[in-house]
């Protein structure tokens, strides 16, 4: 079993966690027209038995390899070795004083909305490689709910510590943010450990911040940087959902448009499928 780290083990929650696909390669599919054997029975179910267990046991360690993160994260703030700001705060820092946000968002957060001169180095990235293992993770990323929060499949970004180190002296004042505050403390985690001492964590992440906490660019409101798939398409996040409270019915009426819209294109889909269908019955009839 391949050992991921805390940092990496965030690029996988719950129903992103990789498939362990060598105890699936084993299975054929059975013969349609012959029932199956009861041999052929058996090993189906002491296969999935043994994925079962597979899927238990990287779940478990996962979990403990979270807890054991957390309590390492716990310790530098307690201790004082990571000083604690929330959004407001950061900005303060940022306006009044010579400290520098560094932004350690994926891509796909950052291009919707990012602290103006903040400097941008992921400690996570859209994993954009085309390899089987990759592939099958990107697969199994989409069925398990992909489609519908829109999180891609991300990969650890190698040269976060070499890129920081181009950029800044390990005496640097550096605020460090996230969309939500877990992988930025896993940053501040790296850093720390690479000689950096004057680290800032901003609790909550961006999207804790309101509008006036921090000069922001780009299109979305920091809140919204973070969501996508589908359940943003239709605004049936939570963070829409604040939104629309004050926005109002114009906001709602957009995304009920949206939802009729998806409803009439289904709809259609099915509509011409039937038909399709029809039609080829009349050709085989002929």
């Amino acid at each position: 079993m391949t050992h991921l780290s805390p940092t990496i083990a965030l690029n996988f929650p719950r129903n992103r966690r990789p498939t362990k696909w060598k105890y699936l390669s084993g299975f054929a599919p059975l013969p349609i027209a012959t029932a199956p054997s009861f041999s052929n029975i058996s090993i189906r179910r002491n296969g999935v038995t043994r994925m079962q267990v597979v899927e238990e046991e990287y779940e478990v360690k996962q979990m403990r390899d979270m807890a054991a993160a957390k309590k390492r994260w716990e310790a530098l703030v307690r201790e004082g070795k990571v000083k604690v700001l929330t959004p407001k705060e950061a900005g303060y820092a940022i306006q009044l004083s010579d400290k520098t946000l560094l932004d350690v968002r994926p891509s796909i957060e950052r291009q919707k909305a990012w602290v103006k001169g903040s400097t941008w180095i992921p400690i996570f990235d859209v994993d954009n490689s085309l390899d089987a293992g990759t592939l099958s993770r990107k697969i199994t990323g989409f069925m398990m709910g992909g489609w519908w929060s829109g999180v891609p499949t991300l990969s650890l970004n190698k040269d976060f510590l070499s890129k920081v180190a181009e950029k800044y002296p390990r005496d640097k004042d550096l605020i460090l943010a996230c969309q939500k505050g877990l992988r930025s403390l896993a940053a501040c985690e790296l850093l720390y450990n690479a000689g950096y001492e004057n680290l800032f964590w901003v609790q909550g992440g961006l999207e804790a911040a309101e509008e006036e906490d921090l000069e922001r660019e780009g299109p979305q409101p920091f809140k919204l940087a973070g969501i996508g798939g589908l359940s943003e398409f239709l605004g049936w996040t939570d963070q829409q959902r604040v939104a629309s409270a004050k926005e109002g019915w114009g906001y709602r009426l957009v995304f009920s448009a949206r939802l009729l819209g998806l409803i009439l294109a289904a709809d259609a889909l099915f509509i011409g499928a039937q038909q399709f269908g029809h039609y080829l019955e009349n050709l085989r009839s002929q």
